[in-house]
């Protein structure tokens, strides 16, 4: 445990932000696979919207810096793929 007044400080403020991070870092992989579930059942239109409304997400994840700019872009690419390979 922390002794000097500043590091229990810090320490408070650590829990909370882990908190505040892993509730973002859910969100996001809710959002991730709510698109894998639209593909999954094979309606390109509703896909196509939940897309959208994730790739949002994930956008605002990243500029909070919780993922990595490229992380992003890459789960990004990556649905866009799976979404444009449908039948």
């Amino acid at each position: 445990m922390a002794n000097i007044a500043s590091a229990r400080k810090r320490a408070r403020q650590d829990v909370q932000r882990n908190a505040h991070n892993s509730s973002l870092r859910s969100r996001l992989r809710t959002a991730i696979k709510s698109v894998r579930k639209a593909i999954a059942a094979g309606d390109k239109a509703a896909a196509t919207s939940v897309y959208v409304a994730s790739t949002s997400v994930i956008d605002r994840i990243a500029d909070k810096k919780i993922i990595h700019k490229n992380a992003a872009a890459r789960h990004k690419s990556r649905l866009a793929a799976a979404l444009k390979s449908m039948a």
